[in-house]
């Protein structure tokens, strides 16, 4: 199988029907040979319903059903974990995302030697203040601190080798870093200019408090790919700094002492000394306990999944 379509949904119930037959008629156009897998996180309207009735009609169509929401990281590992086809494509229901952009991201990845192309909506149909510009400023913090130089990580338009979905795992908010989580498992990774299309129907499920949560999923991928299996390399280094930087404050004060220029009763800077030490101790004690939790345990987190459409 050439493609799968992986697309994570709530209360999508009115674009889903348009998307299916515009993805089938780009399917057929480059005889491709496909499957899309819709993923309804907990939706509350007719959508499954609708995948049913979809499926019915094309059986090419599967879909998997969430007993609640659980969030879009969680409806594409789901979707990953059943995916047939050599390429994976991701993509949003809401019709903001054209499938008529496959073609030309699937040469990417045949041609070109990606392993994972990201799109890049340049030009953006959303509110400016509440999804534009944050858009930037959360894009620009992640380059920085990332070192991989995309426009836009959030885009839902992305497409992998198979591989690539079988080796990352997301959670929580991870699904804006799965190219991060590739780059770091070493994979190539490339970007597109995609076009993005104004909402059609219903509106966005997303607020700005997702950019916060954001954050804090960031640090969760650098850490989880950089420090993950060593952990005391990271908690280590900062401990071993502030240990010693405890240490000389602290044995230069002893010797100031010592010569009898100073007493150790009037100088805060001892105190800080010692804690300095303290608190290295610590973050290396914590780098220790995270790397034996590491060798002891690997942990996976289950979904209730509701129904299914094979």
């Amino acid at each position: 199988m050439d493609l799968s379509i992986v697309i994570p949904l709530k209360d999508e119930e009115e674009s889903l029907p348009e998307l299916c037959s515009w993805i089938g008629k780009v399917m057929q156009e480059n005889r491709f040979t496909y499957e899309i897998i819709l993923v309804d996180d907990g939706s509350t309207d007719h959508s499954w319903e609708v995948i049913e009735r979809l499926h019915k009609g094309n059986p090419l169509i599967r879909g998997i059903k969430f007993q609640r929401n659980y969030g879009k990281s969680a409806a594409l590992n789901e979707g990953f974990k059943v995916v047939k086809g050599d390429v994976v494509i991701t993509m949003d229901a809401d019709l903001q995302d054209s499938p008529d952009e496959i073609p030309s991201l699937f040469q990417m990845i045949k041609n070109e030697g990606f392993d994972l192309v990201s799109g890049w909506k340049k030009k953006r149909y959303d509110n400016v203040l509440t999804k534009n510009i944050p858009s930037k400023f959360f894009n620009s913090v992640t380059r920085s601190m990332s070192g991989i130089h995309l426009h836009d990580f959030n885009c839902g338009l992305k497409i992998y080798r198979r591989d690539v979905v079988k080796a990352v795992k997301v959670y929580g908010e991870l699904h804006r870093y799965i190219p991060v989580l590739a780059h770091w498992e070493g994979f190539r990774i490339g970007e597109q200019v995609v076009r993005h299309r104004p909402r059609k129907f219903g509106k966005t499920k997303f607020g700005i408090g997702r950019f916060w949560k954001g954050f804090l999923d960031l640090l969760t991928a650098l850490f989880t790919t950089r420090y993950a299996r060593r952990p005391l390399h990271l908690f280590g280094l900062w401990g071993l700094a502030a240990a010693l930087a405890g240490f000389l404050i602290d044995a230069w004060l002893a010797v100031e002492w010592y010569l009898g220029r100073t007493a150790l009763s009037n100088r805060p800077l001892f105190l800080v000394g010692v804690v300095l030490m303290i608190v290295g101790v610590q973050f290396i004690s914590l780098g220790l306990l995270g790397e034996m939790i590491t060798k002891s345990q690997s942990t996976g987190e289950q979904y209730a999944i509701k129904d299914y459409i094979r």
